[in-house]
């Protein structure tokens, strides 16, 4: 052993001769202490399972049959063996069967339509039709001329003003080198 290996505790000494003897003669210390973190949470783990499965069992203490089960039950939980060969070229022929569509597009990438992108106009004015405004000002003149205002209220609706909605392309600036 090396000088720091009498401090280590006994469980610390197993995790690094385990590491030396697969090879691993280069990694971090705090590697160790992670190992041995998951070794504990694994042990502690499989005895909390073998000891539900002795209670179930109406037994009095934990025998060698309920902490095999248990470490059978987390294999079996924890690890899943891949499908046989024939099946996944089963699954790869039936799903090969679909042709895949058809690239509309021309060479180059692909893009989404324009409505999709942030290339189109981002935004809009909205600017006011003359029309309207000039009738507006010529009823506000005929009003004018009345010159006695009626009493009664006006039954006139006055006109909406819808403005007109333009977009303009964002056009593309020279590259300044």
């Amino acid at each position: 052993m090396s000088e720091g290996d009498e401090d280590l505790p006994r469980d610390a000494k197993i995790v690094k001769t385990l590491l030396k003897s697969m090879g691993v003669e280069d990694y971090e210390p705090r590697v160790i202490h992670q190992f041995l973190e998951l070794w504990y949470r694994y042990v502690v783990d499989v005895l909390t399972d073998a000891q539900v499965y002795s209670e179930h069992a109406a037994k009095a203490a934990i025998d060698c049959d309920d902490v095999k089960l248990a470490i059978q039950s987390k294999v079996n939980f924890s690890f899943s063996q891949p499908p046989p060969r024939e099946v996944l070229l089963e699954l790869a022929r039936n799903r090969n069967k679909i042709p895949l569509p058809r690239s509309i597009g021309g060479p180059g990438i692909a893009l989404p339509p324009d409505q999709d992108t942030l290339l189109s106009p981002n935004y809009q004015l909205a600017i006011p039709r003359k029309r309207q405004v000039e009738a507006m000002e010529e009823t506000e003149e005929d009003e004018g001329v009345d010159a006695v205002p009626s009493q009664e209220p006006s039954t006139e609706v006055p006109q909406q003003h819808t403005p007109q909605r333009v977009s303009f392309p964002l056009s593309k600036r020279p590259k300044i080198t």
